[in-house]
C-alpha cells in the first residue's frame, strides 16, 4: 500500500495534479490526499475542508487541496533502507556577511525601540542528485517525532518539511495551541540549560498568544513550560488549551498567525522590517499547513452500561495545523532550505549565524547533493 501511495504521487507529478503526503508526529500512518484537477483553491474564511497551505504573509491567500481521493498506509522506518546521510554541503558561507549585516541592522532598530524582537531568516541553496521520493522517505525515517509532509501543486511549487510546532489542534470547539521558542543543540547525556534571553523570548510568545486569544476563546488554560526535543535540537514549549467561541475559528487562526515566534514583537513593526529587509520572499516558510475541518466520529455515550446508545455516533469537525518550520522548496534538481532565528537586544550576530547553520542540518541530513 505504501508503494501505491508513492506510485500515485509519481503519476500526479507526470500529469501535473496537486497532492500531499503527510504523517503526523509519533505515528506510522502515511496519508495521501489527491486532487482531481489542477485548479488553485484559495481559502476564504477557513470554513473550507481539505489540506491547507498558508504563507507567512497573512495578506496573501492560503491554498487548500481538495480531498478528491484519500489513501492511507503504514510507513515503518525500520523497513526503510534509506538512512540519514551526513551531507558535505557548504552552508552558503558567501552569504554570511549579508546575514550578519541584516542582524546588525535589526539590532539598531531594537535599540531605537522599533521592536523588541524580530525573526530573521535566510535560504541555503543545494543541488540534488536524489529523487524527491527518496528524500521524503529519509525525512520520514529521520524525524518520527515531527509532522512530515511532501506537498505539490503544479501551479505553485513543491515543498517538503519536518516541523515540530503545532499552530492549533481542534476537536469540535476544544483546541490546543503552543508557544515554541528558544533553540539549543542536543548534547548527549545533558539536559538543556536555558539563558535569560531564551526564557524571555519564549515567555513573550506565550504572553502574546494569551492576549490575542482572549476575545475569541473561553476557559483558556496555560500549562507548564517544558523542554522538548525536535530532531537534533531542544526547544522551549508551553501548551495552551481552551474552547473556541461559536463561529470564531477563522478569527482564532488570524489572531494566531503569525506569532512572535516566527515574526517578532510588536508584530506589525517586525513584519514590516522582514518584508522590506530580508533579501527574498518567504512564501510558505513560517506559514502553516495541515488538515482543515475534517470530519471525525465521536461516540455520543461512553457509559458501558448503555451499549445501545453507544452505538450512535456524533460527527464533528477537527483541524490539525502546523507551523511550517524546518522546510525546503524543491525546484527541479535544486533545494532551497529555509532557516531563521529570533533577534533580541541580547543577540550576538555571529552566534545567530551559527544557529541558522545548525538548523539547516535538519534538511541537509536527508539530502544527497552535488
Amino acid at each position: 500500500m505504501v508503494q501505491e501511495l508513492f506510485d500515485r504521487t509519481r503519476s500526479c507529478l507526470n500529469e501535473h495534479l496537486p497532492f500531499v503526503l503527510y504523517r503526523k508526529p509519533n505515528t506510522h500512518e502515511l496519508i495521501g490526499i489527491f486532487q482531481d484537477s489542477d485548479e488553485v483553491h484559495t481559502v476564504v474564511d477557513y470554513s473550507e475542508t481539505g489540506f491547507v497551505f498558508a504563507p507567512f504573509d497573512a495578506d496573501v491567500d492560503a491554498i487548500y487541496i481538495k480531498r478528491d481521493v484519500v489513501l492511507k498506509s503504514n510507513f515503518t522506518p525500520e523497513n526503510n533502507t534509506l538512512k540519514p546521510i551526513e551531507s558535505s554541503v557548504l552552508l552558503n558561507v558567501d552569504c554570511k556577511e549579508d546575514y550578519i549585516r541584516l542582524v546588525k541592522k535589526a539590532l539598531s532598530y531594537i535599540e531605537k525601540g522599533t521592536f523588541d524582537k524580530v525573526v530573521l531568516s535566510r535560504k541555503v541553496h543545494v543541488e540534488l542528485t536524489d529523487t524527491y521520493h527518496h528524500i521524503f522517505q529519509r525525512l520520514l525515517t529521520t524525524y518520527p517525532e515531527a509532522f512530515c509532509y511532501y506537498w505539490h501543486h503544479p501551479k505553485i511549487g513543491t515543498w517538503m518539511g519536518a516541523t515540530p510546532e503545532i499552530l492549533i489542534k481542534t476537536s469540535g470547539t476544544q483546541f490546543t495551541t503552543m508557544s515554541l521558542a528558544g533553540t539549543q543543540r542536543i548534547e548527549k547525556g545533558q539536559a538543556p540549560s536555558w539563558s535569560y534571553k531564551e526564557l524571555n523570548e519564549q515567555q513573550v510568545v506565550t504572553d502574546y498568544i494569551v492576549d490575542v486569544l482572549k476575545e475569541n476563546v473561553q476557559a483558556l488554560k496555560v500549562l507548564e513550560r517544558e523542554s522538548v526535543r525536535a530532531g537534533q535540537l531542544w526547544h522551549l514549549r508551553t501548551e495552551l488549551t481552551g474552547v473556541i467561541a461559536p463561529s470564531k475559528f477563522g478569527a482564532v487562526l488570524k489572531a494566531l498567525h503569525p506569532t512572535p515566534a516566527v515574526c517578532g514583537n510588536p508584530l506589525q513593526n517586525a513584519k514590516r522590517f522582514i518584508l522590506y529587509n530580508e533579501s527574498y520572499k518567504r512564501s510558505f516558510y513560517t506559514g502553516f499547513l495541515g488538515e482543515l475541518n475534517l470530519q471525525e466520529e465521536m461516540p455520543r455515550n461512553r457509559n458501558r452500561k448503555n451499549q445501545e446508545n453507544s452505538a450512535y455516533k456524533s460527527i464533528r469537525k477537527s483541524s490539525e495545523l502546523y507551523v511550517n518550520l524546518r522546510c525546503m522548496q524543491l525546484v527541479q534538481d535544486k533545494a532551497n532550505i529555509y532557516v531563521g532565528g529570533g533577534i533580541t537586544k541580547d543577540s550576538d550576530p555571529e552566534r545567530e549565524w551559527e544557529e541558522t547553520a545548525y538548523k539547516s542540518k535538519t534538511m541537509l541530513r536527508i539530502l544527497n547533493s552535488k
